[in-house]
């Protein structure tokens, strides 16, 4: 009876186990290599809670194979060849490849992901990995290519109201005790589709009333948790995926969704100076010449963030958010800048034309440095045409205008100074 509530949850079938049906249904690919008796390796990769440790306990189970767990918080090589040598004693004839099950992958260093090789490509031992991170980023090539990938999903409402209500009728405490699910808001928002923190939220809840009639409200959630639902890890992938989100709502032009991304990263506790680098980024990359006084608002959003930080902080922030949302929408810049990198790798260190170069000795002069440059404030209109990029290079088109107002007025400055070629 000490279980926590989640761990007495724990399914041991796939019928009882919830969500995922794209993975465990009827035809889907993991049932399907169960129903098989032999599974290949692979990678579970989802957020926290929604099945990757339970379905794996399911599938030794289901196929009877030998199971290994490590995990790479306190594991080192020395406990992964230790685990590969047990796994291979315990194999005996036809029967399944021992599992071998590795919570939060993610966090082996290469050495010990190298240490893993071996026995996958083998077979000694059948790999189940499960990681709440990006394996593309986290696990090593080869080993990625060793293995399958299966993404499990965040839980649906109706997933988690399901558990609710098997918790409350078979689960060996909570059906002595009357429980009403009044209200179910609270609890799914602070779970955040996180099974086992649903049915620890439930379970802190009944063990905080001291009656066995219990009416869970969300009032009564909110009191008893007393915390930030919200929080996330600001290293983790929700963190990546929320800030990707915001700003491509900026790009697509969408102050609302700007707005909300901009909450859930305030509300989640993030630091306000990253936000206001990435509006400063935002108003450079996305909006540029379009509309040049947005960069200037999103430096001035950056400086007020670090004079008057948070709450008051959310107002400048928000203000440049919707300003660059609302903006027209240059990249001319941007890509320019990358024209020219590319240029540059793919055509090296080219000269600089001798008119170029100043002559600050007589060797130099005599050499023809400088020779020929005209200085632009000595002609009409401050400009005087001549080649300014190298010879190989001398009629490149790297800067395309975009034909926002303000940028076409660039645009049109630039033929009238050099004719045909800027003209698109």
């Amino acid at each position: 009876m000490n279980k926590p509530l989640a761990e007495r949850m724990r399914p041991t079938t796939l019928d009882d186990y919830v969500g995922q049906q794209h993975l465990v249904g009827p035809g889907a690919v993991i049932r399907k290599m169960i129903d098989s008796g032999r599974i290949a390796s692979f990678i579970l990769w989802g957020p926290p809670g929604v099945g990757k440790t339970t379905l794996a306990h399911i599938i030794a189970s289901q196929l009877k194979a030998p199971f290994f767990t490590l995990s790479a918080v306190t594991s080192g090589v020395k406990d992964v060849r230790d685990v590969i040598e047990r796994a291979k004693s315990s194999r005996f004839f036809d029967s399944p490849s021992p599992i071998l099950f590795i919570d939060e992958i993610h966090r082996f260093s290469k050495n010990q992901q190298d240490s893993l090789l071996g026995a996958v490509e083998r077979g000694t031992v059948t790999l189940i990995g499960a990681t709440t991170e990006n394996p593309s980023f986290e696990v090593i090539r080869p080993l990625l290519s060793r293995c399958q990938l299966y993404v499990l999903k965040p839980l649906e409402v109706d997933d988690l109201l399901s558990l609710l209500h098997r918790a409350l009728t078979t689960d060996v405490v909570l059906r002595e005790k009357h429980v009403e699910l009044k209200e179910t808001g609270a609890m799914l928002r602070f779970s955040g589709g996180d099974a086992r923190k649903l049915l620890n939220i439930l379970e802190q809840v009944v063990d905080s009333a001291d009656t066995d009639s219990i009416a869970v409200t969300d009032h009564m959630v909110e009191q008893c948790l007393q915390q930030n639902p919200l929080a996330y890890d600001k290293d983790g992938e929700m963190h990546y995926d929320i800030i990707s989100a915001f700003i491509k709502s900026i790009r697509g032009s969408d102050p609302d969704a700007a707005l909300y991304w901009m909450a859930r990263m305030i509300e989640g506790g993030e630091d306000p100076q990253f936000i206001a680098r990435r509006l400063v980024i935002s108003a450079s990359e996305d909006v540029g010449l379009a509309n040049p006084n947005a960069l200037l608002l999103a430096n001035a959003a950056f400086d007020a963030v670090m004079k008057v930080g948070w709450p008051e902080a959310r107002i400048p922030l928000a203000e440049a958010a919707v300003y660059l949302a609302t903006s027209p929408k240059s990249n001319s810049a941007y890509l320019g800048i990358d024209a020219a990198l590319s240029q540059v790798r793919a055509t090296g260190n080219l000269p600089v034309p001798l008119h170029l170069r100043n002559a600050p000795t007589s060797l130099m002069r005599s050499l023809g440095y400088s020779d020929g440059y005209k200085y632009s404030h000595d002609y009409p209109g401050h400009f005087v045409q001549q080649q300014y990029l190298p010879d190989a290079l001398q009629s490149a088109r790297l800067w395309h205008p975009q034909h926002y107002p303000s940028e076409e007025r660039l645009y049109q400055q630039m033929i009238n100074l050099w004719g045909d070629r800027f003209k698109d």
